[in-house]
């Protein structure tokens, strides 16, 4: 599992700690990872979301703002005050903790151990609590201190922006799944996958600084291309993995978004860029509902 692989599955899950999936390349002019999509009078917008960013990300290009205006429901992966809510941030937490008489040196081969309280002990932190937490929290959590180091936030990501405009102009908020069904989709992984991915990271996270800020730079871009090979190539390396990380979820979020549009809504949809590229995308699958859709 690549460093590319790890940053897919990172990428379909609106925590805290996840950033979207993105890529390199040169802006085009007037292109933004915005998508309009049309049928008859119906109308809905949908955007390559990236879950944290910095300041110098903003202020964002004059087509998203105009989209945003124009819609009159926001709709994201999770509604962000659920996921905010103090009992669902305990809940994720104890989700993710191992259960009672169990600890990281007991579950992970001892090579894993040893490299995980090696990266743990340089960065000055006590090791006991972290024995607690199960692969993949600890994956998820050393990336996003990585990230974090690089000046990327979650209170700076598009989720956040759009959702806290959306709060300050009255405007409706949606979520296309639960909080609990997201931590789920890792926290279901087989023992195997956890250490592989908590693995894997380990071993990328020296360059994480680099490759977070040249893949935020890939997104403003609108780089369809780039992003497609590097978010897909490697996930579907890993059939299972994208199947239930973009796939399945995919297929089960075109029909609420279609409701909303016959329902007379104008929604704008904000969702990690996986979701949105190739032949499993939100973008094809909308297409071969009837839709004409067009990148901004």
């Amino acid at each position: 599992m690549t460093h590319r692989l790890r940053t897919c599955v990172a990428a379909t899950l609106t925590l805290a700690v996840v950033v979207a999936v993105l890529s390199t390349g040169a802006r085009a002019a007037g292109t933004n990872f915005l998508w309009k999509a049309t049928r008859g009078s119906s109308t809905l917008y949908l955007v390559g979301s990236v879950h944290l960013l910095t300041k110098d990300y903003y202020p964002l290009d004059p087509a998203l703002d105009a989209a945003f205006s124009d819609s009159d429901l926001l709709v994201e992966e999770v509604d962000i005050g659920e996921m905010m809510a103090t009992e669902n941030q305990f809940n994720m937490l104890m989700e993710g903790m191992l259960p009672s008489g169990q600890t990281l040196d007991k579950v992970l081969s001892p090579s894993t151990f040893a490299a995980v309280s090696k990266r743990i002990d340089g960065l000055g932190l006590p090791v006991e609590p972290l024995k607690r937490l199960k692969p993949w929290l600890l994956a998820i959590t050393l990336l996003g201190m990585e990230w974090q180091k690089a000046g990327f936030e979650a209170e700076l990501g598009l989720d956040r922006h759009f959702y806290d405009r959306a709060k300050a102009q009255k405007k409706a908020v949606q979520g296309l799944e639960t909080v609990a069904f997201q931590i789920s989709r890792f926290d279901e992984m087989t023992n195997e996958e956890q250490e592989r991915l908590l693995t894997e990271t380990l071993k990328e996270l020296d360059t994480q600084r680099a490759d977070v800020t040249r893949l935020a730079n890939a997104w403003r871009s609108g780089d369809v291309a780039t992003v497609e090979r590097i978010v897909l190539q490697d996930l579907k390396s890993e059939p299972k993995l994208y199947q239930r990380l973009l796939v399945d979820r995919n297929r089960d979020w075109l029909p609420k978004v279609e409701t909303l549009v016959t329902r007379g809504n104008r929604p704008f949809v904000v969702v990690g860029a996986a979701h949105l590229l190739g032949a499993d995308g939100l973008l094809a699958m909308l297409r071969a509902r009837g839709f004409t859709v067009e990148q901004l």
